[in-house]
């Protein structure tokens, strides 16, 4: 790509395109030393701010890392796979790990997660969709969960605490047969959930959890999960990065007379 000052774009810009093309058709591989800033400077005969906007402009879109003294490197990209759809099939896990440390184990990676539970006043909007009463309470399991390192995303579930009250939920560590396990063992089975998908701006919070980079969006999965009766038991709300996440939904037809 060509950079000209005669280019309708500024020159920081004109500079990141170029970069970022070199990115994307795989010039740069992931983990590439990229120029240091003395010979974007004397290529594209720019001063340095010029230089270290274009380059910040890239670190801001999750393309580029920035590591000093040594320099800027292309990222490697290794997106975590979020598969709404897997949280009710039966799987073999292990005791020692739940679903998430196990699944991703087996693909090579090495994830972990950070813990934490609380007995909150629920949010407006999770209250709703549990359907209490005012001044009822909720428990939250509050996870952040890494892969390779990173945070992945994370994950907050809320439940009424008059059903989970003195069960394993409360106790900030993995269930390795499942959160939803337990609660079917309280007489609270789920046999359907509710998924919505949105996507916009993080919270501050959420940009803290995730180390987020600035104007990173982020997609949100909200999972609520029914009884037989139609009671609603739990609300699972998950954050995803814009920038290392892709979800996968399976879908398959009911053909009359075939197997499903």
């Amino acid at each position: 790509m060509a950079v000209t000052r005669l280019g309708r774009n500024p020159m920081y810009q004109q500079i990141a395109d170029a970069l970022r093309e070199q990115i994307v058709s795989g010039a740069l591989a992931p983990d590439a030393k990229l120029p240091t800033e003395a010979e974007l400077r004397e290529q594209y005969d720019v001063s340095r701010e010029t230089v270290r906007k274009a380059l910040a402009l890239l670190v801001n879109e999750g393309l580029v890392i920035s590591a000093r003294p040594q320099g800027h490197f292309v990222r490697r990209r290794e997106p975590m796979v979020f598969r709404p759809q897997a949280e009710f099939r039966e799987r073999p896990y292990s005791p020692e790990m739940d679903a998430f440390m196990t699944e991703y184990s087996g693909e090579g990676r090495e994830p972990r997660q950070d813990i934490e539970v609380a007995i909150v006043d629920p949010p407006e909007d999770v209250a709703k969709r549990l359907r209490l009463e005012p001044g009822e309470l909720v428990a939250v399991r509050k996870r952040v969960r890494y892969l390779d390192g990173e945070p992945s995303n994370v994950n907050d579930s809320y439940y009424p605490l008059s059903i989970v009250r003195d069960s394993e939920i409360m106790r900030p560590e993995d269930i390795g047969r499942g959160a939803n396990e337990v609660l079917a063992e309280l007489g609270h089975r789920q046999v359907r959930a509710l998924d919505e998908l949105y996507v916009r701006m993080p919270t501050p919070d959420q940009s803290h959890r995730l180390d987020l980079g600035p104007g990173t969006p982020v997609g949100v999965h909200i999972a609520t999960g029914y009884t037989t009766e139609g009671t609603p038991v739990r609300v699972a709300v998950t954050v995803l990065p814009g920038d290392r996440s892709v979800i996968s939904y399976e879908r398959q037809r009911d053909v009359e007379g075939e197997d499903a």
